[in-house]
């Protein structure tokens, strides 16, 4: 039994020297001190010795298992340490490298012109207002001096939500809401969206968005609204540009007047964008009509006061020379990071 353990132990001295994985190591565990391994099986031999032997030999087997035991924890945590080692060269960062670069978001250029076109009018004394995007009738029609049988209802093609409720086709409406509840003098410009039933192509969408002015006190007139309206184009297109006013039509307004620039595209001297002519229209205003003061409480025989609308969205693909008016809604960030 003295050879067998010793013969024992010298084979297992090398096969532990000799494994390569935990795996392995696993496998000679069982084999040498597993209940079947070969060192179990030779406790059980004892039982053929004589009293006087089986102490001895209970020794000897006792210290080779005890040897066999050091020599395959020894070997797996040496394993466990080149594993480590191995997977910590693998997952190793090179701190020389540059970094990943991040993405950083930035003002989308609709937001970039409405906070340019808001530092102007404040510059001017406005304050900045705004109003719910569904609207009654009343407000959004009635009380701008356009009643139900109105031809210029025709002009608009309104998303109807209910009898009285619609999704608001000017922010104008939020003008009659101040009027109601705010004595003169008044200064304000209401931006938001708003929402007409139109076709989507390169210069139409069916939610767009709008900037209205208004003003009312005593004395206001027509040089007044010019004088703001040129500010505003001097302001946002440079000291250049030209501005014209051109008599229009609008129930709420009289007189009416719309207002062109000139093209930011050619400076003046005709291009596709401004089809030949060298000016651009960029919004529609006027002077309050009475029958809108009056709605709104205010006496038209001492106050009078001008409006004016804004489209931003015309502002922005205007001032950016930005073809197409999907791309602002497209959410593109290949358009976008342009900005």
């Amino acid at each position: 039994m003295k050879e067998q353990l010793e013969a024992i132990k010298i084979a297992a001295s090398k096969a532990v020297d000799a494994a390569n994985s935990e795996k392995e190591i696993e496998e000679l565990r069982v084999k040498y001190l597993g209940k079947k391994g070969e060192l179990t099986a030779l406790l059980k031999q004892m039982g053929g010795l004589s009293p006087e032997e089986r102490p001895k030999m209970g020794q000897l087997v006792n210290e080779a298992k005890q040897t066999v035991e050091k020599l395959i924890c020894e070997k797996s945590e040496e394993l466990k340490a080149k594993a480590t080692e191995l997977k910590l060269k693998a997952e190793t960062i090179d701190i020389t490298m540059p970094a990943k670069k991040k993405t950083v978001g930035k003002l989308h250029p609709l937001n970039t012109v409405l906070d340019d076109m808001i530092d102007i009018f404040q510059s001017m004394g406005f304050d900045v207002l705004d109003g719910p995007e569904v609207e009654t009738d009343h407000y959004n029609f009635e009380c701008l001096n356009v009643p139900a049988d109105h031809p210029a209802r025709d002009m608009q093609d309104t998303f109807y939500l209910g009898e009285n409720l619609i999704l608001r086709t000017q922010t104008s409406a939020a003008q009659v809401r101040t009027m109601e509840t705010r004595k003169p003098p008044i200064r304000i410009i209401c931006p938001g969206r708003v929402f007409r039933a139109d076709e989507v192509d390169a210069t139409h969408s069916p939610v767009f968005h709008q900037i209205e002015g208004l003003v009312v006190d005593k004395g206001i007139t027509m040089c007044d609204l010019k004088g703001v309206l040129e500010q505003f184009a001097h302001e946002i297109y440079g000291p250049d540009t030209k501005v014209k006013f051109r008599p229009s039509f609008f129930p709420f307004t009289e007189p009416s007047v719309e207002v062109d620039v000139t093209c930011s595209e050619c400076g003046g001297k005709g291009c596709r964008v401004c089809k030949g002519s060298g000016w651009i229209e960029i919004l529609g205003a006027g002077m309050v009509h009475p029958n809108v003061l009056k709605m709104c409480g205010i006496d038209p025989e001492v106050y009078s006061g001008f409006a004016f609308g804004i489209g931003l969205d015309r502002l922005t693909t205007t001032r950016y020379k930005i073809s197409d008016i999907r791309l602002l809604f497209e959410n593109d960030k290949r358009f976008l990071g342009q900005f």
